[in-house]
């Protein structure tokens, strides 16, 4: 390991405090270490040329705004959970230095590869904003605002027209975030599967929908729309308006998120969900 990048959040004091600690162990190791502050764009830095590395000091929030922002790079995603475990921080700071040492100054660490979604945002037939996402795609409504009337399509072939207060669109490691608590599956992180979760269905016969990778999810509001929202990663949306059509696909790419070499996928859901709390299994 010769060059990485090392981000995170200016206002998180702890977690800025152990990125600039990080640095500073780096390139006592003799490695080219940069600290990046995660703004939103247009204040978002470049990455430094010959990075090969992203280490992501913080929560998962933040690793998926480095994801949409940096992901396309294709530089592996290490996160570092600067408070609990997270889903994809799974890296503790006790043992971040050991982990440092013995798997990435050596460049012994695996790497997953994860589904990325892009969604776009059309109005009037032109295409007015789009991102890239890690979890999910999110239309929803405003508190006060009617079921929303969502017709929806698979690759240009009509599915439904949900009515409901909203519909996500999810990859497989956004199945433990919003989608989760919207009463869908848990899906292992590495398949290659997009998840449709209508959110409290009007008809009680709409259930989520697992659909390979390579289909194209399509959405068109009604002409009587209002106060609904398209939500990415719930972290940036836009107001939308009647006759907006949302498309999800597959990005070109796959974000590279470094593994945990000390716990598994089941062990982070055990401790987050809180599965077998009662004890262990019977012997």
């Amino acid at each position: 390991m010769k060059c990485l990048a090392v981000i995170s959040k200016k206002q998180k004091p702890d977690a800025f405090a152990a990125a600039a600690a990080l640095k500073a162990w780096f390139q006592a190791k003799g490695v080219e270490a940069h600290h990046l502050i995660n703004e939103p764009d247009p204040l978002r830095p470049p990455l430094p040329p010959g990075a090969e590395l992203i280490v992501v000091m913080g929560g998962d929030g933040t690793i998926l705004s480095v994801a949409r922002h940096y992901g396309a790079q294709g530089l592996p995603v290490f996160g570092v959970n600067v408070g609990g475990l997270g889903f994809l921080t799974e890296i503790s700071l006790d043992e971040l230095y050991a982990c440092m040492e013995e798997h990435v100054l050596t460049g012994s660490y695996e790497v997953e590869e994860r589904l990325v979604l892009t969604a776009t945002l059309l109005r009037e037939g032109r295409a007015i904003w789009q991102e890239n996402v890690l979890n999910d795609a999110v239309i929803n409504k405003g508190a006060l605002a009617r079921i929303a009337e969502l017709t929806t399509f698979i690759d240009q072939e009509y599915l439904t027209t949900y009515r409901a207060d909203g519909l996500i669109v999810a990859t497989p490691t956004g199945s433990t975030a919003y989608t989760l608590s919207a009463g869908g599956p848990i899906v292992y992180p590495t398949l290659r599967h997009l998840i449709l979760l209508p959110i409290c269905p009007h008809t009680l016969s709409n259930r989520p929908i697992i659909l390979p990778e390579t289909v194209t999810v399509a959405v068109t509001l009604d002409e009587k729309a209002q106060d609904l929202y398209l939500t990415l990663d719930g972290q940036v949306g836009q107001a939308l308006q009647p006759g907006d059509r949302m498309e999800v696909r597959s990005a070109p790419y796959n974000l590279k998120l470094v593994k945990s070499p000390y716990r598994s996928h089941f062990e982070v859901l055990r401790t987050k969900l809180g599965w077998g709390e009662m004890g262990g299994p019977c012997k």
